[in-house]
């Protein structure tokens, strides 16, 4: 794409959007750094135009930029200007932003959770837009807010009006953020990664619903995102960004036919590829579990009574050997990774769970103690998981502290230098903390804290799903490398079919706390017995032919 003129025509056919040769950089502590590198793209009325890269290429921070919505003053724009109808947004004040803040251009950000209010209902979060931009009655925000929250496809949404967001499920929360950017009826929506925590199913049903309401008001779309298969379903045009320049741009079908920068081939080659190791049925026991119960009590009444029982996990057998891996699929809810905590006896349940020859489902937590360090969990959010206040080389060598007391200080770190060298991080980096880290990188040390008490059983639970393509595949290599290695029993929990498919040799998939379908990986991924699987693969290999409601809302 050329670039644009300095200033923009005064002509009807000219973009709705035109970011020309825009600057970001943060100043901190004296230090300036430079994030974004003249960028320059448009976005024409009713079009699609999808923001591509991976973490740090500067996307998002863009997208920010176009609203103003970065930190300033730490952010400055050295440089460039974002005009929106002939309008230089870089140089309003926030007054004149306010008019066109979730007025004309909306916003959907990563998570929803962190996005709306947790102390305010859904009713008074929607209507606040509505009542803030347009100046409604309360009686006209919530009739307003009713037909948006049916629009994005929430059922019952009276039911919903005084639901709380821990209240919704993830699918359900995503939807209440689209229902909030559309209120006002933009003429752009940014969609910042707006599927990226989300079930293969639910995201299907979320891209279609934004095309739904695109093409229902001839909106245009700004799609900020990693993964280049939702890019190939929803977008017109296609910007490549790589270290805070764009080093491609064309037609969705110039991209993936014929991707001329080494960096987008790069991207359209980086899914997590391979095969789990061959299964073998003679390989060691590790772990086994026989009519396993996670129920949850639903108490009623005046004193409580048990009425009822949310039935998270009902009746799951499994075998996990050494060596092998188990994947467990389903979509949120459906009760995976209750069952690994399950597993390894973090939470209660019902049912005989035997490792390495010996029943623990009845072990006390201090009787459990000792078998810790052979049971280890590798988390999904690795920045969550990992303490900001601990150095690297503490939170690897806290479990040797604990289970491994009587080693010297010169030993444990020895180990530590192992862990960290096994996972392909310098040692070195042991004196820093998780926050200078990127989030392939702390994935990497999580599974180091684990690694170094040598275990036998290790729960992954999504712990590739909040990472870029390139980095997933790299991660799937790690651990499938570890695995040959130390002989281990994964039991690997994701929604994520393409990196199930690279690793697991057993799938199981679990829909409201039961298997509805089990077996070799090869027979689930090419012939899928249940329509329930057949969906899941649908909406995993081919978003368009995902059934739509699959998700109760």
């Amino acid at each position: 794409m050329s670039a644009l003129a300095s200033t923009p025509s005064a002509s009807s056919d000219r973009p709705l959007l035109s970011v020309e040769g825009l600057q970001v950089a943060f100043t901190q502590g004296g230090r300036t750094t430079v994030a974004v590198k003249g960028v320059s793209f448009t976005v024409g009325a009713g079009e699609t135009v999808a923001l591509v890269g991976e973490s740090g290429s500067g996307k998002s921070v863009s997208a920010l930029s176009i609203l103003k919505l970065l930190p300033y003053p730490a952010a400055s724009h050295p440089g460039g200007a974002v005009y929106y109808r002939g309008e230089n947004l870089i140089d309003d004040d926030e007054r004149d932003l306010r008019r066109v803040r979730g007025n004309k251009i909306s916003m959907i950000f990563q998570e929803p959770m962190s996005s709306l209010n947790p102390l305010h209902t859904i009713e008074r979060q929607v209507g606040e837009v509505l009542k803030l931009h347009r100046g409604v009655s309360t009686d006209e925000a919530r009739r307003r807010t009713l037909e948006l929250l049916h629009q994005v496809g929430i059922r019952d949404p009276e039911k919903r009006l005084g639901a709380y967001p821990h209240q919704l499920s993830g699918g359900q929360r995503q939807r209440v953020m689209i229902a909030m950017a559309l209120a006002n009826e933009p003429d752009l929506l940014i969609a910042d990664e707006p599927t990226t925590a989300l079930d293969v199913t639910v995201q299907a049903q979320i891209l279609e619903l934004l095309k739904v309401q695109q093409q229902k008001r001839g909106m245009a779309l700004l799609f900020i995102t990693h993964d280049l298969g939702i890019v190939r379903k929803i977008a017109d045009r296609v910007c490549v960004m790589y270290r805070g320049e764009i080093v491609e741009t064309g037609s969705t079908e110039e991209i993936f036919q014929n991707p001329q920068h080494h960096y987008t081939r790069h991207l359209l080659a980086a899914e997590p590829r391979g095969a789990p190791p061959p299964a073998n049925v003679n390989a060691p026991l590790v772990m086994e579990a026989k009519d396993v119960k996670v129920w949850f009590p639903i108490r009623s009444g005046l004193f409580r009574k048990v009425s009822d029982h949310v039935k998270a996990v009902d009746g799951v057998d499994l075998e996990l050997r050494a060596g092998q891996t188990v994947g467990v699929v389903g979509e949120s809810g459906s009760g995976k990774t209750t069952l690994g905590l399950a597993l390894c006896r973090m939470i209660s349940s019902k049912g005989a769970i035997t490792f390495e020859g010996e029943r623990i489902d009845q072990l006390s937590f201090k009787a459990m103690r000792p078998l810790r360090k052979r049971i280890q969990i590798v988390f999904q959010d690795p920045f969550g998981s990992l303490s900001p206040r601990m150095s690297i080389a503490d939170i690897i060598g806290e479990g040797l502290a604990v289970h491994e007391p009587k080693l010297s200080a010169d030993a444990r770190d020895e180990r530590v230098v192992s862990a960290l060298g096994e996972v392909g991080l310098d040692p070195q980096t042991r004196f820093r903390y998780p926050h200078e880290f990127s989030g392939g990188q702390r994935q990497r040390v999580a599974i180091a804290r684990a690694m170094v008490l040598n275990p036998r059983f290790v729960m992954l639970d999504e712990p590739t799903s909040a990472l870029d393509m390139s980095v997933q595949a790299q991660v799937v290599d790690l651990l499938r490398d570890l695995q040959k290695k130390h002989d281990l029993a994964y039991l690997f929990i994701s929604h994520d079919l393409r990196v199930v498919r690279a690793l697991a040799n057993e799938v199981i998939v679990m829909r409201n706390g039961q298997v509805v379908e089990r077996g070799p990986s090869t027979e689930i991924f090419e012939r899928p017995k249940t329509d329930y699987t057949k969906a899941l693969m649908a909406a995993a290999f081919n978003i368009e032919t995902a059934p739509a409601g699959i998700v109760s809302q």
